[in-house]
Protein backbone atom coordinates (compact mmCIF):
# COMPACT_ATOMS: atom_id res chain seq x y z
CA UNK A 1 0.00 0.00 0.00
CA UNK A 2 1.67 3.56 -0.77
CA UNK A 3 0.83 6.70 0.70
CA UNK A 4 0.65 9.79 -0.98
CA UNK A 5 0.80 13.32 0.88
CA UNK A 6 -1.20 16.18 -0.91
CA UNK A 7 1.10 19.35 0.05
CA UNK A 8 -2.03 21.17 1.29
CA UNK A 9 -2.67 23.89 -1.08
CA UNK A 10 -6.19 24.04 -1.18
CA UNK A 11 -7.60 25.90 -4.90
CA UNK A 12 -11.25 27.08 -3.36
CA UNK A 13 -13.26 26.96 -0.03
CA UNK A 14 -15.19 23.55 -0.03
CA UNK A 15 -16.93 25.20 2.93
CA UNK A 16 -17.95 28.64 1.52
CA UNK A 17 -21.77 28.82 0.96
CA UNK A 18 -21.03 31.31 -2.16
CA UNK A 19 -19.90 30.76 -5.44
CA UNK A 20 -17.10 32.55 -7.43
CA UNK A 21 -18.66 32.01 -10.82
CA UNK A 22 -20.59 34.45 -12.95
CA UNK A 23 -24.22 34.65 -13.90
CA UNK A 24 -26.86 32.49 -14.32
CA UNK A 25 -24.06 29.64 -13.18
CA UNK A 26 -22.83 31.95 -9.70
CA UNK A 27 -26.63 31.99 -8.75
CA UNK A 28 -27.49 28.02 -9.21
CA UNK A 29 -23.85 27.43 -8.07
CA UNK A 30 -24.43 29.58 -5.16
CA UNK A 31 -28.00 28.12 -4.35
CA UNK A 32 -26.43 24.72 -4.22
CA UNK A 33 -24.03 24.81 -1.72
CA UNK A 34 -26.47 27.39 0.75
CA UNK A 35 -29.13 25.13 0.24
CA UNK A 36 -27.33 21.39 0.00
CA UNK A 37 -29.62 19.17 1.03
CA UNK A 38 -32.18 21.02 -1.07
CA UNK A 39 -30.06 21.92 -4.00
CA UNK A 40 -28.97 19.06 -4.66
CA UNK A 41 -32.61 16.67 -4.29
CA UNK A 42 -33.63 19.98 -7.21
CA UNK A 43 -30.33 19.09 -9.22
CA UNK A 44 -30.74 15.50 -9.42
CA UNK A 45 -34.29 15.25 -10.00
CA UNK A 46 -33.69 15.16 -13.61
CA UNK A 47 -31.14 12.57 -13.14
CA UNK A 48 -34.04 10.63 -11.43
CA UNK A 49 -36.13 10.79 -14.49
CA UNK A 50 -33.95 10.26 -16.96
CA UNK A 51 -32.91 6.38 -14.79
CA UNK A 52 -36.67 5.95 -15.04
CA UNK A 53 -36.70 6.82 -18.53
CA UNK A 54 -33.60 4.75 -19.43
CA UNK A 55 -34.58 1.78 -17.19
CA UNK A 56 -37.99 1.74 -19.16
CA UNK A 57 -37.06 1.75 -22.25
CA UNK A 58 -34.89 -1.18 -21.30
CA UNK A 59 -37.86 -3.11 -19.66
CA UNK A 60 -40.01 -2.09 -23.26
CA UNK A 61 -39.24 -5.33 -25.07
CA UNK A 62 -39.48 -7.47 -21.82
CA UNK A 63 -42.98 -6.66 -20.96
CA UNK A 64 -44.70 -6.94 -24.62
CA UNK A 65 -42.82 -10.14 -24.64
CA UNK A 66 -44.46 -11.04 -21.60
CA UNK A 67 -47.93 -10.17 -22.68
CA UNK A 68 -47.37 -11.66 -25.72
CA UNK A 69 -46.66 -15.19 -23.90
CA UNK A 70 -49.56 -14.42 -21.31
CA UNK A 71 -51.97 -14.30 -24.39
CA UNK A 72 -50.92 -16.71 -26.30
CA UNK A 73 -50.74 -19.28 -23.48
CA UNK A 74 -54.07 -18.37 -21.45
CA UNK A 75 -56.03 -21.25 -22.83
CA UNK A 76 -53.00 -23.66 -21.95
CA UNK A 77 -53.09 -25.80 -18.83
CA UNK A 78 -52.48 -24.45 -16.38
CA UNK A 79 -49.36 -25.97 -15.20
CA UNK A 80 -48.07 -25.50 -18.89
CA UNK A 81 -49.22 -21.69 -18.45
CA UNK A 82 -47.38 -21.29 -15.62
CA UNK A 83 -43.88 -22.54 -16.78
CA UNK A 84 -44.79 -20.19 -20.03
CA UNK A 85 -45.05 -17.22 -17.62
CA UNK A 86 -41.91 -18.23 -15.46
CA UNK A 87 -40.14 -18.28 -18.98
CA UNK A 88 -41.77 -14.99 -20.34
CA UNK A 89 -40.41 -13.35 -16.86
CA UNK A 90 -37.10 -14.52 -17.12
CA UNK A 91 -36.67 -14.26 -20.73
CA UNK A 92 -37.95 -10.58 -20.39
CA UNK A 93 -35.45 -9.73 -17.21
CA UNK A 94 -32.39 -10.68 -20.42
CA UNK A 95 -33.89 -8.65 -23.03
CA UNK A 96 -34.26 -5.89 -20.01
CA UNK A 97 -30.37 -6.65 -19.61
CA UNK A 98 -29.04 -6.14 -23.13
CA UNK A 99 -31.20 -3.64 -24.06
CA UNK A 100 -29.87 -1.28 -21.41
CA UNK A 101 -26.44 -1.82 -22.14
CA UNK A 102 -27.37 0.04 -25.34
CA UNK A 103 -29.79 2.41 -23.69
CA UNK A 104 -27.71 3.72 -21.35
CA UNK A 105 -24.63 4.63 -23.00
CA UNK A 106 -26.26 6.22 -25.38
CA UNK A 107 -27.89 8.66 -23.51
CA UNK A 108 -24.67 9.52 -21.71
CA UNK A 109 -23.62 10.68 -25.03
CA UNK A 110 -26.50 12.95 -26.04
CA UNK A 111 -26.47 14.63 -23.08
CA UNK A 112 -24.08 18.16 -23.00
CA UNK A 113 -22.35 16.77 -19.35
CA UNK A 114 -18.89 15.29 -20.42
CA UNK A 115 -16.84 14.26 -16.40
CA UNK A 116 -13.42 16.23 -16.79
CA UNK A 117 -10.41 15.50 -14.54
CA UNK A 118 -11.47 18.25 -11.67
CA UNK A 119 -10.90 19.51 -7.65
CA UNK A 120 -13.11 20.81 -6.00
CA UNK A 121 -16.35 21.03 -3.47
CA UNK A 122 -19.07 18.11 -4.12
CA UNK A 123 -21.17 20.68 -3.84
CA UNK A 124 -20.35 22.72 -7.12
CA UNK A 125 -21.67 22.53 -10.71
CA UNK A 126 -18.71 20.51 -12.32
CA UNK A 127 -19.33 17.50 -10.08
CA UNK A 128 -23.28 17.69 -11.70
CA UNK A 129 -21.60 15.54 -15.09
CA UNK A 130 -19.79 13.57 -12.45
CA UNK A 131 -23.05 12.03 -10.97
CA UNK A 132 -24.87 11.75 -14.11
CA UNK A 133 -22.11 9.84 -15.45
CA UNK A 134 -21.58 7.31 -12.85
CA UNK A 135 -25.16 7.17 -12.52
CA UNK A 136 -25.89 5.71 -15.68
CA UNK A 137 -22.80 3.36 -15.26
CA UNK A 138 -24.46 1.90 -11.70
CA UNK A 139 -27.74 1.32 -13.80
CA UNK A 140 -26.69 -1.35 -15.80
CA UNK A 141 -24.08 -2.34 -12.93
CA UNK A 142 -26.59 -3.23 -10.42
CA UNK A 143 -29.50 -4.41 -12.41
CA UNK A 144 -27.09 -6.49 -15.38
CA UNK A 145 -23.94 -5.99 -15.61
CA UNK A 146 -22.85 -9.31 -13.77
CA UNK A 147 -24.52 -11.60 -15.85
CA UNK A 148 -22.26 -11.17 -18.87
CA UNK A 149 -18.95 -10.19 -17.15
CA UNK A 150 -16.75 -11.34 -18.20
CA UNK A 151 -17.81 -11.43 -21.44
CA UNK A 152 -16.95 -9.27 -24.78
CA UNK A 153 -20.03 -7.38 -23.78
CA UNK A 154 -18.95 -6.00 -20.50
CA UNK A 155 -16.04 -4.56 -22.48
CA UNK A 156 -18.63 -3.01 -25.16
CA UNK A 157 -20.88 -1.34 -22.44
CA UNK A 158 -17.35 0.01 -20.97
CA UNK A 159 -16.42 0.86 -24.27
CA UNK A 160 -19.88 2.53 -25.07
CA UNK A 161 -19.66 4.40 -21.81
CA UNK A 162 -16.17 6.30 -23.22
CA UNK A 163 -13.21 4.09 -21.72
CA UNK A 164 -10.65 3.49 -23.68
CA UNK A 165 -9.71 -0.77 -23.86
CA UNK A 166 -7.03 -2.03 -26.19
CA UNK A 167 -7.41 -5.55 -28.11
CA UNK A 168 -7.33 -8.67 -25.99
CA UNK A 169 -8.56 -7.23 -22.52
CA UNK A 170 -9.97 -9.72 -19.97
CA UNK A 171 -12.26 -7.70 -17.87
CA UNK A 172 -13.05 -9.72 -14.68
CA UNK A 173 -14.83 -6.57 -12.73
CA UNK A 174 -17.93 -4.50 -12.30
CA UNK A 175 -16.38 -2.46 -10.00
CA UNK A 176 -15.50 0.39 -12.25
CA UNK A 177 -16.47 3.91 -11.40
CA UNK A 178 -15.98 7.09 -13.98
CA UNK A 179 -15.03 4.66 -17.03
CA UNK A 180 -14.84 7.65 -19.68
CA UNK A 181 -11.61 8.47 -17.44
CA UNK A 182 -10.05 5.08 -17.66
CA UNK A 183 -7.90 3.67 -20.43
CA UNK A 184 -6.61 -0.02 -20.45
CA UNK A 185 -3.80 -0.97 -23.50
CA UNK A 186 -3.42 -4.18 -25.29
CA UNK A 187 -3.70 -7.14 -23.47
CA UNK A 188 -4.64 -6.27 -19.76
CA UNK A 189 -6.23 -8.66 -17.35
CA UNK A 190 -8.20 -7.00 -14.71
CA UNK A 191 -8.61 -9.48 -11.63
CA UNK A 192 -12.02 -10.36 -10.39
CA UNK A 193 -13.71 -7.92 -8.37
CA UNK A 194 -10.82 -5.79 -8.87
CA UNK A 195 -12.02 -1.80 -8.32
CA UNK A 196 -10.90 0.90 -10.75
CA UNK A 197 -12.25 4.82 -9.56
CA UNK A 198 -10.92 8.14 -10.83
CA UNK A 199 -12.14 9.65 -7.96
CA UNK A 200 -11.12 10.18 -4.32
CA UNK A 201 -11.78 12.06 -1.25
CA UNK A 202 -9.08 14.79 0.34
CA UNK A 203 -9.70 17.34 2.69
CA UNK A 204 -12.76 18.21 2.04
CA UNK A 205 -11.72 17.94 -1.77
CA UNK A 206 -13.45 15.69 -4.43
CA UNK A 207 -10.61 14.94 -6.71
CA UNK A 208 -11.60 13.39 -10.58
CA UNK A 209 -8.39 12.05 -12.24
CA UNK A 210 -7.92 9.64 -14.62
CA UNK A 211 -6.16 6.23 -14.82
CA UNK A 212 -4.27 4.28 -17.10
CA UNK A 213 -2.90 0.77 -17.22
CA UNK A 214 -0.36 0.05 -19.80
CA UNK A 215 0.17 -3.09 -21.97
CA UNK A 216 0.18 -6.33 -20.83
CA UNK A 217 -0.67 -5.19 -16.91
CA UNK A 218 -2.45 -7.51 -14.45
CA UNK A 219 -4.08 -6.22 -11.65
CA UNK A 220 -4.75 -9.11 -9.26
CA UNK A 221 -8.22 -10.02 -7.38
CA UNK A 222 -9.81 -7.30 -5.79
CA UNK A 223 -7.03 -4.76 -5.98
CA UNK A 224 -7.86 -1.20 -6.13
CA UNK A 225 -6.75 1.24 -8.36
CA UNK A 226 -7.48 5.01 -7.74
CA UNK A 227 -7.32 8.32 -9.23
CA UNK A 228 -4.33 9.48 -11.19
CA UNK A 229 -2.30 6.69 -11.50
CA UNK A 230 -0.55 5.05 -13.84
CA UNK A 231 0.38 1.28 -14.00
CA UNK A 232 3.55 0.70 -16.59
CA UNK A 233 3.66 -1.95 -19.57
CA UNK A 234 3.48 -5.41 -17.49
CA UNK A 235 3.52 -4.24 -14.31
CA UNK A 236 1.51 -6.49 -11.93
CA UNK A 237 -0.77 -5.45 -9.27
CA UNK A 238 -1.15 -8.41 -6.40
CA UNK A 239 -4.34 -9.60 -5.60
CA UNK A 240 -5.92 -7.64 -2.72
CA UNK A 241 -3.26 -4.57 -3.42
CA UNK A 242 -3.95 -0.87 -3.35
CA UNK A 243 -2.71 2.07 -5.50
CA UNK A 244 -3.32 5.15 -3.80
CA UNK A 245 -3.66 8.23 -5.83
CA UNK A 246 -0.65 10.19 -7.43
CA UNK A 247 0.72 6.83 -7.89
CA UNK A 248 3.54 5.51 -10.85
CA UNK A 249 3.90 2.25 -11.53
CA UNK A 250 6.65 1.61 -13.47
CA UNK A 251 7.17 -1.29 -16.16
CA UNK A 252 7.40 -4.98 -15.56
CA UNK A 253 6.75 -3.99 -11.53
CA UNK A 254 7.06 -5.55 -8.57
CA UNK A 255 10.76 -6.49 -10.38
CA UNK A 256 11.51 -2.70 -9.79
CA UNK A 257 10.67 0.04 -7.44
CA UNK A 258 8.15 2.18 -7.61
CA UNK A 259 8.65 6.05 -8.99
CA UNK A 260 7.81 8.07 -5.74
CA UNK A 261 5.01 11.41 -7.27
CA UNK A 262 5.16 12.54 -4.25
CA UNK A 263 5.78 11.42 -0.85
CA UNK A 264 4.77 7.91 0.18
CA UNK A 265 5.16 5.28 2.94
CA UNK A 266 4.56 1.41 3.08
CA UNK A 267 1.22 0.92 5.12
CA UNK A 268 -0.49 3.80 6.26
CA UNK A 269 -2.99 6.57 4.48
CA UNK A 270 -3.51 10.05 6.14
CA UNK A 271 -6.11 12.26 4.79
CA UNK A 272 -7.17 10.54 1.59
CA UNK A 273 -9.83 8.05 1.20
CA UNK A 274 -11.73 6.23 -1.60
CA UNK A 275 -15.02 8.05 -1.98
Amino acid sequence: MVQDTHSGNNRENVYSTSSSKTGIARFFETFLRRFRTAGYLIALIPLYILGVMIMSISLTPGVYFFQYVLEYSKDWVQIFQFGAIAFALVAGFFMYGFTIIFVAPFFNFILPLRIKPWRGGYYSLQSVPWYFHNAFTYLVRYTFLEFITPTPLNILFYRLMGMKIGKGVHLNTTNISDPSLIEIEDNVTIGGSATIVCHYAVRGFLVIAPVKIGKGATVGLRAIIMGDVEIGAGATIAPHEVVLPKSRIPAGYPSKKIEKKAKFTSKKVSSTSED
